[in-house]
C-alpha cells in the first residue's frame, strides 16, 4: 500500500488471502492511475501496471474498469461509514454526536487524499452507474442522520428530504475543499455540517 491510499477491501469473506491482496492492489492501482490521468484516460493496462498485477488478475475480479471503480467507491465509502457509525457516543446529545460522527467520517477519507478525489470527483465520470452508486452511499448517510436525530428527539424533527439536502450540502463542501487543495480541512466542514443539521431541524444546541 502506498501513500495516499488506504486498506479498504470489504466483502471478501469468500476470497483467499492472495485474492484479497490482489483486490487491494487493484483498488490502489485504480486510485493512483485516476489521480494521475483521470478516469477517462486511465486504461486497464495503467491500472494493472500501478497495481503490479497481471491483466488476467484484473479480469478475475472485475469485468471492466468501471466495475473496478464502483467497487472501490463502495468499499471505501462503507469503510468510512463504519467509522462514522462507530464514533457515536450515546451519552452525548445528538447535536454533538452528529458533528463528532461527521468529523470521524470526513477525517477517515481525508487521510487518503488520492482516494478522496477518486470518490468525490472521478466517480461522476461513470455517468448513470456512478451516480447510482453515489446515491446509494448518500442515502445511507441520510438514513443514519434520521435514525440518530429523530430517535434522540423522540419526534420527527428531520425528514428524509431534509436529511438528503444536508448530505448534498456536505458533498459540495467536500468538493470545494478538494478543488482548493484543502482536503485536510475536514474539521471545519464537520462543524459546518453540525450547524446546518441544527438549522434544518430547527433545534437549538443543548
Amino acid at each position: 500500500m502506498t501513500a495516499g491510499t488506504t486498506s479498504i477491501v470489504m466483502g471478501t469473506n469468500n476470497l483467499s488471502t492472495d485474492a484479497i491482496e490482489h483486490r487491494q492492489r487493484l483498488f490502489d492501482g485504480m486510485a493512483r492511475s485516476v489521480a494521475v490521468k483521470g478516469y477517462g484516460s486511465s486504461t486497464i493496462a495503467d491500472i494493472v501496471r500501478e497495481a503490479s498485477v497481471s491483466r488476467r488478475t484484473f479480469y478475475e475480479h472485475f469485468a471492466t474498469k468501471a466495475d473496478c471503480l464502483i467497487a472501490l467507491y463502495e468499499a471505501a465509502s462503507h469503510n468510512a461509514l463504519d467509522v462514522l457509525q462507530s464514533s457515536i457516543d450515546p451519552k452525548r446529545n445528538w447535536q454533538n454526536q452528529v458533528e463528532q460522527a461527521m468529523e470521524a467520517y470526513l477525517g477517515c477519507l481525508a487521510r487518503s487524499p488520492i482516494l478522496m478525489r477518486t470518490l468525490f470527483v472521478e466517480i461522476l465520470g461513470l455517468g448513470a452507474a456512478g451516480l447510482a452508486a453515489r446515491r446509494r452511499v448518500n442515502q445511507e448517510i441520510a438514513d443514519f442522520m434520521l435514525k440518530v436525530i429523530n430517535a434522540r428527539e423522540g419526534r420527527s424533527v428531520l425528514t428524509a428530504d431534509m436529511a438528503m439536502a444536508v448530505v448534498g450540502g456536505i458533498n459540495e463542501l467536500v468538493l470545494q475543499a478538494i478543488e482548493q487543495n484543502r482536503v485536510q480541512d475536514m474539521k471545519s466542514i464537520a462543524a459546518t455540517a453540525g450547524a446546518l443539521v441544527r438549522a434544518v431541524a430547527g433545534v437549538e444546541p443543548k
